[in-house]
């Protein structure tokens, strides 16, 4: 018999068992389509957010610099407003109707419309004292005008066209004539009248004053010229007898007018652009 030889199945212990392993291929590209919901956002440009920072840090500087100097510029004039009141005491001038005397007041009445014109002359005395040690007034001209004292009727008006200087610890004397040329009067106006003439007392009025002055603190303040208004109530008149003679009360030439209880008061008129306050 022949003997068969069969090799060996078992691996040598040196040989090695390599795997190799396939790559699938890459899926083809799919074209995308912009629609509303898969669109990119929109990312500003950085250098445009950088501008608008610098410019609102700018303007915040700004404000706040212009904020700080005006503060500082009103804590600086109220010290000095405090000193100088402190050293100075300042005090507003006063004013006061020496005499008012009514010397022709007229009503004429108009049947065709039903109205009274009215004609009238008044001569004033007004005085004004500085009452300050230190400080002069300097006073433009004044424009004088004379109400009722409701302010429902002009009666006169005229002006004290000089100007003048108000010295300290001094007084002046203001002299005026208000006339009333041809006012016109509706009749409940002039039953009004009527009745305040059957007063023991006489017509009610209210003198006006407007002008403007400027202060002087000796040699160290100069204000600039700011308006002002003095109203005097509190006086009382009758009236001469006149043309007519179908409203009066007395039948002397000028009648004197009741001063004793007049008070005037002045007040400050700022304008700012349009307005008078």
């Amino acid at each position: 018999m022949t003997d068969r030889v069969y090799p060996s199945t078992k691996p040598n212990g040196t040989t090695k068992t390599t795997t190799t392993t396939t790559r699938l291929p890459p899926p083809p590209n799919k074209t995308q389509f912009q629609t509303p919901t898969n669109r990119h956002p929109h990312r500003p440009n950085p250098t445009t957010n950088h501008r608008q920072s610098r410019r609102r840090s700018c303007f915040c500087l700004c404000f706040f610099w212009s904020t700080l100097i005006i503060v500082l510029l009103l804590l600086i004039a109220t010290i000095a407003g405090c000193i100088l009141y402190l050293l100075y005491h300042p005090r507003r001038p006063t004013f006061s109707i020496t005499s008012l005397k009514i010397s022709e007041f007229n009503l004429v009445p108009n049947n065709s419309d039903d109205t009274t014109k009215l004609t009238s002359k008044l001569n004033l005395t007004v005085s004004t004292k500085n009452p300050n040690k230190k400080i002069t007034f300097f006073y433009s001209p004044f424009t004088i005008t004379c109400f009722s004292s409701d302010n429902s009727v002009l009666f006169a008006n005229g002006s004290f066209k000089s100007p003048f200087v108000s010295k300290p610890d001094n007084i002046t004397i203001i002299h005026s004539t208000l006339y009333g040329n041809s006012v016109l009067m509706d009749t409940e106006v002039v039953n009004k009248i009527r009745s305040d003439l059957k007063k023991k007392s006489g017509v009610p009025l209210k003198i006006v004053l407007d002008s403007e002055a400027r202060v002087k603190i000796e040699n160290i303040v100069r204000t600039k010229k700011v308006g002002i208004r003095i109203k005097c109530e509190g006086i009382h008149s009758l009236v001469p007898n006149n043309k007519g003679g179908n409203y009066n009360k007395t039948s002397s030439k000028s009648v004197a007018a009741n001063v004793s209880a007049a008070k005037c008061k002045l007040d400050l008129r700022i304008k700012i652009w349009k307005w008078t306050f």
